[in-house]
């Protein structure tokens, strides 16, 4: 089950300048947190690593996924809020 999809996909700023970047899965969301995270590895970071590796694993639902991650996004500044 490791390509969860996100019932709506979640945008954040892939790097300084701001360019969008588009994690539609909890795999995408994962090695975002893995490899292009801007911040400190905090406990709100961890516990979205958890959230996702859960959710590809099957034992917990993809939408706590994607909320351990938007708020691990937004702790760093990089949620691209999807209203904007």
């Amino acid at each position: 089950m490791e390509n969860v999809r996100f019932e709506t996909p979640v945008t954040v700023k892939a790097d300084p300048a701001g360019t969008p970047l588009l994690l539609r899965t909890a795999k995408e969301a994962s090695a975002f947190l893995l490899n292009s995270w801007p911040g400190k590895r905090s406990p709100k970071h961890r516990a979205a690593l958890q959230a996702c590796s859960d959710a590809m694993s099957g034992e917990k639902p993809v939408m706590a996924a994607r909320r351990a991650f938007i708020a691990a996004a937004r702790e760093v500044n990089v949620f691209v809020n999807d209203k904007d």
